[in-house]
């Protein structure tokens, strides 16, 4: 069965996509938890973090330079903050790993 991630991807479920590559895609966030909410979504679709292997390292690595790039075009000068929710206790809450840029406004900390 296809993640929600991969039905957006084929187009089965519209998005609002901000960037795309080879290896994933970026969208705006349904329910934005700041002015600017993106997620980077690898188009492999992998379940969550611990599950990657060493053989995703170069994947993992361009999530977060697509992470910041699309944080640039967005105009997220002041900051923003990048965010892997793993497992039902971090927050996930779709099994397919994917970066949360999330800016527009000042960030608390600690976050939840």
């Amino acid at each position: 069965m296809a993640t929600l991630f991969e039905r957006i991807e084929s187009g089965e479920i519209p998005s609002q996509k901000v960037f795309e590559d080879a290896l994933c895609f970026v969208i705006r966030d349904i329910g934005p938890q700041a002015p600017e909410h993106l997620l980077v979504i690898p188009r492999k679709a992998l379940p969550r973090l611990e599950m990657a292997k060493e053989e995703d390292t170069g994947l993992l690595g361009h999530l977060l330079l697509v992470a910041a790039e699309v944080a640039r075009r967005e105009g997220l000068n002041g900051g923003y903050r990048v965010v892997i929710n793993n497992g039902p206790d971090g927050g996930e809450s779709v099994p397919h790993l994917h970066v949360h840029v999330l800016g527009g406004r000042a960030l608390g900390w600690p976050p939840g």
